[in-house]
């Protein structure tokens, strides 16, 4: 299955997206834009815009790597790897985070729905300097 222009765009945005262009959003999102991370809920393109500001003002770098996708009329999944570099997160070294996201497109093509799907502890949690060593041990004593 062919994806759609719509998804071909918000895939380009995204391997585009730094702290930049954050003011560009309107471009992929509707202003009544829902997103959703296991971190945050955030309703509206403006209140969107700021935490990507916000995000973007304080890593190193972040981009991202889109693997597979499927589409079905409005409704898109997108897995991907994020790269992510901050400087309080593992000395400042690269992250590498799998998730995917889930998308709901508006008839204009942007995006009204937006859902992200990884895991918080690899991306933070163990990467914390006193937090992560807990985690990890207790990630080892459940055999992970």
């Amino acid at each position: 299955m062919q994806n759609t222009p719509d998804l071909e765009a918000f895939c380009a945005f995204f391997n585009k997206l730094d702290k930049t262009c954050t003011k560009r959003l309107f471009e992929v999102y509707t202003d009544e834009v829902i997103f959703t991370d296991p971190l945050h809920h955030i309703e509206g393109r403006e209140a969107l815009e700021a935490y990507f500001q916000n995000l973007y003002d304080n890593v190193t770098s972040c981009g991202f790597i889109f693997h597979e996708t499927l589409q079905r009329d409005e409704k898109a999944f997108v897995t991907w790897t994020m790269e992510l570099v901050h400087p309080r997160l593992d000395g400042g070294r690269r992250v590498e985070v799998e998730g995917c996201s889930h998308l709901t497109f508006a008839s204009d093509g942007r995006v009204a729905r937006h859902r992200d799907y990884f895991d918080v502890g690899a991306m933070l949690y163990e990467r914390l300097p006193l937090l992560g060593g807990a985690v990890r041990l207790v990630k080892r004593q459940l055999g992970r």
